[in-house]
């Protein structure tokens, strides 16, 4: 039995993927299994994963008849895993070399977190442009409830789960309004249960923020991100002070695309 299960749902990441899954391939840390979901691709993707599967054995690859969903797609992946540990990662992401042996060390260490992620440089098609960090000065130790006022406070596919505490609270939420914010329904679910998790404050991902990050989403996702919202924030007694957080998706959906790509690029640059 591996001590770390990765899991990965990826849709039409052909471009990308073969990176993601080098990144994890090469980490100093190598007692780990990695299974990967294809969502039903309609690009070379999936082929791709069968390339790996046939290359190394601790790489499962499965693939959906159809479209269902990341949150379906990890959920499958969780239910193949046998680690202690779970580790996420995207099909267009990256992790350092020690990404893995420094959570485990922290999560071996601190046995009073269920998770921990990192904060992380920020690229696009034409190279590394910024960085975000999870942890505003001065830094607190750990969140309270109160931290998902100011939003999520996680890079998903920088995050090492305990296996125990993903199970306690049913893994990932698949309904409608998760299809976009599966990782904040998570997190909210598992705060509201007394668990928590922490930021190492190192950068141990490259996560992609580009063009196709700002696609306009539609309104009705919108829609669905304040209703998911409004539902953590009532379980974790965060009402009516987390309002303006629970409409927040509908405002941002007003901003011009290009005033979105100018605030990111002011507020997160190197």
């Amino acid at each position: 039995m591996k001590k770390i299960s990765v899991i990965m749902s990826v849709y039409n990441n052909e471009k990308t993927v073969r990176k993601a899954i080098d990144s994890i391939i090469n980490q100093s840390y190598n007692d780990w299994e990695f299974i990967i979901c294809d969502d039903n691709s309609s690009d070379n993707t999936y082929y791709i994963l069968e390339e790996y599967k046939d290359m190394y054995d601790n790489i499962k690859v499965f693939r959906n008849e159809r479209n269902m969903g990341l949150a379906y797609g990890l959920n499958k992946c969780i239910e193949m895993s046998q680690g202690e540990y779970i580790a996420r990662q995207d099909g267009d992401d990256y992790s350092i070399n020690d990404r893995f042996i420094e959570q485990l060390n922290f999560l071996e260490n601190h046995k009073e977190y269920d998770f921990v992620g990192s904060n992380v440089y920020l690229f696009d098609e034409k190279g590394v442009w910024g960085e975000r960090v999870f942890l505003e000065k001065p830094v607190k130790k750990d969140f309270l409830r109160m931290d998902f006022v100011d939003g999520a406070r996680f890079c998903h596919p920088s995050i090492m789960f305990r296996r125990k505490s993903l199970l306690d609270v049913g893994k990932y939420r698949v309904a409608r309004e998760t299809r976009r914010g599966q990782d904040y329904d998570l997190y909210m679910r598992m705060y509201a249960k007394g668990m928590k998790g922490y930021n190492i404050q190192k950068k141990l991902l490259y996560y992609y923020e580009g063009e196709q990050s700002l696609k306009r989403i539609p309104f009705k996702h919108r829609i669905n991100s304040v209703v998911l919202r409004y539902k953590g924030f009532k379980n974790l007694g965060l009402l009516p002070v987390g309002l303006l957080v629970i409409l927040k998706p509908l405002f941002v959906g007003l901003l011009p695309k290009k005033v979105l790509r100018t605030y990111k690029r002011i507020k997160y640059s190197k």
